[in-house]
C-alpha cells in the first residue's frame, strides 16, 4: 500500500503562492503531508493561502517577502528554520511577465522581469543548500516555461530570456547538488488559465490560443501543481536536471 503522505515531515516553501500555480503548490504539497511556507510578495495574498491551508488542518507559515533581495531571502530562510527545522522542498514559482516588445521595452523593466524570474530562482536555491545539504535530502522546482524552449506565448524578449536561463541554472545546479541527494528539476507549463494571464490578454485571445492546441483549453493550475508535487516525492529520486513540458501538447512536433 502506497504511503498518503509522502512528504510528511518535509517542510517546504513556495514563492509566489498566494494565487495561481504556486497557490496550487502549495496545497498539492500540503495534501502530501508536508509543512508549507507560503512566501508572496502580497503579504495578504500569503496570508489568504496559509489560512486556507489551516482550515484544512496543514501546519503552514506565511512570509512576506521579495525574492529579488537577497537580505529579504535570508530572512525568510530563518523564519523558516525558526519555525520548522531544515527545509526539504524549493518551489521556485514566483513570477512575473509584461508583453511589451523589444523595441519598447525599458531598462528598469528588463531588469525586473529578469530578477523575479531568474535571480529570485538563484537567490533562493542558494539560500536552502546548507539545510538541504544537512538534511542530505532536497527537491527544487523551478518554473520555467514554454517561453524557454521557444518564445513566450503572452509574455515579451525579457520573460522568454529569463525563463531560458532558469533551464540553463536547472541544469547546473542538479548536477553541483546530486551527491547531497538533491534533486532540481524545471517544470515548463504552457498556457495555464490564472490570474496573470487572464489580466494580460482579454477572453477572445484566450480563446483563440485554446483552439490552437492539441488539447484544445487552457491548463488547470493544479494539473501543474500535481506534476510539481511528483518531483517532490521519492517516486521521482532519480529525475534531475530535467525539464518537464505540461502544454496541452503546444511544443509538439
Amino acid at each position: 500500500m502506497s504511503n498518503p503522505n509522502p512528504l510528511e515531515s518535509r517542510t517546504a516553501i513556495v514563492t509566489g503562492a498566494g494565487q495561481g500555480m504556486g497557490r496550487a503548490c502549495a496545497l498539492a504539497l500540503a495534501d502530501l503531508g508536508a509543512r508549507l511556507v507560503i512566501n508572496d510578495l502580497d503579504s495578504e495574498k500569503a496570508e489568504k493561502t496559509a489560512s486556507d491551508l489551516r482550515d484544512r488542518g496543514h501546519e503552514t507559515l506565511a512570509v512576506q517577502a521579495d525574492i529579488t533581495d537577497a537580505a529579504a531571502v535570508h530572512a525568510l530562510i530563518a523564519q523558516t528554520n525558526e519555525r520548522f527545522g531544515d527545509i526539504h522542498i524549493l518551489i521556485n514559482n514566483a513570477g512575473i511577465l509584461y508583453p511589451t516588445k523589444v523595441i519598447d521595452i525599458e531598462e528598469p523593466e528588463w531588469d525586473r522581469v529578469i530578477a523575479v524570474n531568474l535571480k529570485g530562482t538563484f537567490l533562493c536555491s542558494q539560500a536552502v543548500l546548507p539545510s538541504m545539504q544537512k538534511a542530505n535530502w532536497g527537491r527544487i522546482v523551478n518554473f520555467s516555461s514554454t517561453a524557454g524552449k521557444n518564445i513566450s506565448t503572452v509574455g515579451g524578449a525579457h520573460y522568454t530570456a529569463a525563463k531560458a536561463g532558469v533551464l540553463g541554472f536547472t541544469r547546473h545546479l542538479a548536477r553541483e547538488v546530486a551527491p547531497n541527494n538533491i534533486t532540481v528539476n524545471a517544470v515548463c507549463p504552457g498556457l495555464i488559465d490564472t490570474e496573470m494571464v487572464r489580466s494580460t490578454i482579454d477572453k477572445d485571445r484566450t480563446r483563440a490560443y485554446a483552439n490552437s492546441f492539441p488539447i484544445n483549453r487552457l491548463g488547470r493550475p493544479e494539473e501543474v501543481a500535481d506534476l510539481v508535487a511528483f518531483l517532490c516525492t521519492d517516486k521521482a529520486a532519480y529525475i534531475t536536471g530535467a525539464s518537464l513540458d505540461i502544454n496541452g501538447g503546444d511544443l509538439m512536433i
